[in-house]
């Protein structure tokens, strides 16, 4: 299900989330980035007590965003930064054969949909079939990440901005004009937008049950925009992996950016911010934020050569602590979600006849007797993202990479 590639020899066997040797072609600040990413979503992923959390580490509840709505489009974006380079020595190899890139294509994508599934359904003894979630994190990233793969495999630069046009206005084109039936057409509340109406007609009741309205937020629809976000990352790890200078490269992701942001926020007045709705307006400002996170770690990580990022406890160790997370990515996520999900399965009855599962007896003795409410919460999401740390840490130590 997963593969381990262990560095034997100092030596490096292929492994797309692992640091090369610096002979090889390898954007260092990816892995930072990447990294950052995938320890946001844990921490964002695993408060102490939902009820007592800070505002910035909630997902918006509609329109608008928080800082945890970069997270997700974030990763979506690095997804399409490390194609170019995941793939571009390959092809070169080969030849220009690409067939042996679309069996790893298609492995990945129902790999990672596979994982998905897992995850949404584990543990299969307690799940209602009628009910069952289909949609996903991981499903919605196996998508984009075939799509994206074949688009920049098969399509130029050109092609490819005409395509990410082209989902982002089609998308916009069809929430505010295609009719909703008992909604009319431009409705994009909860209960009346193109997206939830497409994923109740499709999936029914296998739609996440916390979601507002019948849609589901990794749904069919707002996948074609999700696409996109990816389309940018393309984008970026094309241009990082040409031979411009690099502080030419710099300020076209500083251009980019800024520009990309900027269309975010003023065209949000006619199409919002969302989510949920993964609207055209969003695909723009996270991308362009992304762009500006990203130019901002090139510069300290790969321009100015801090190579403290390779080393936790120096004065760049920030770097080397999300660069760990980044090398094994997918394993980080992945584990870190089903250990959360044990977690809870483990209850018992106490003397008192209280039902109690094993988070909340850690959290309650680790944090909650003695601190105040948000503060424990927040200490407990901040533990558990430290424990996930560590385990990558071990892993990078011993050169194992584990992906799918």
């Amino acid at each position: 299900m997963i593969a381990a590639r262990e560095e034997q020899s100092g030596r490096n066997v292929e492994a797309p989330e692992a640091p090369l040797p610096a002979r090889a072609e390898r954007l260092r600040s990816l892995d930072v980035f990447r990294g950052l990413t995938i320890a946001a979503m844990i921490l964002v992923n695993d408060a102490g007590d939902w009820g007592k959390t800070y505002s910035p580490l909630l997902h918006a509840e509609w329109h608008g965003w928080t800082p945890t709505d970069l997270v997700f489009p974030f990763f979506l974006f690095a997804v399409g930064v490390a194609i170019p380079y995941a793939f571009a020595g390959r092809l070169a190899r080969s030849g220009g054969d690409r067939r042996p890139l679309y069996g790893q294509i298609v492995r990945r994508t129902l790999l990672l949909f596979a994982l998905g599934l897992f995850l949404a359904w584990f543990p299969f003894y307690t799940v209602d079939w009628s009910t069952a979630r289909i949609p996903g994190v991981l499903q919605r990233i196996a998508v984009v990440y075939l799509v994206a793969a074949l688009a920049w495999l098969h399509l130029g630069p050109r092609s490819r901005a005409l395509l990410m046009l082209a989902l982002l206005a089609g998308y916009w084109l069809a929430m505010v004009l295609v009719p909703v039936p008992g909604h009319g057409a431009g409705d994009l509340s909860p209960d009346g937008n193109l997206a939830a109406w497409i994923d109740h007609l499709v999936l029914g009741h296998h739609t996440w049950k916390k979601a507002p309205g019948p849609g589901d937020p990794e749904g069919i629809l707002s996948t074609v925009p999700a696409i996109a976000t990816a389309l940018a990352g393309l984008f970026a790890g094309d241009g990082l992996r040409s031979p411009r200078a690099q502080r030419g490269k710099l300020a076209g992701l500083l251009l980019w950016g800024g520009v990309a942001t900027v269309a975010g926020l003023a065209l949000a007045r006619w199409f919002p911010i969302n989510k949920n709705l993964w609207t055209s307006t969003y695909v723009l400002f996270t991308a362009g934020v992304a762009l500006l996170l990203l130019a901002a770690i090139y510069y300290l990580v790969d321009m100015q050569h801090k190579d403290g990022w390779a080393r936790p406890f120096s004065i760049f160790g920030i770097f080397g602590i999300f660069g760990i997370f980044g090398t094994n990515a997918i394993f980080a996520f992945f584990g870190s979600t089903l250990m959360a999900k044990i977690a809870i399965l483990i209850h018992w009855t106490t003397a008192g006849g209280e039902t109690l599962n094993l988070q909340q007896w850690l959290y309650r003795h680790l944090f909650a007797a003695w601190l105040p409410d948000y503060v424990a919460s927040l200490a407990w999401a901040l533990l558990f993202t430290a424990l996930w740390w560590g385990l990558t840490a071990v892993l990078y130590r011993r050169r194992i990479f584990l992906r799918i």
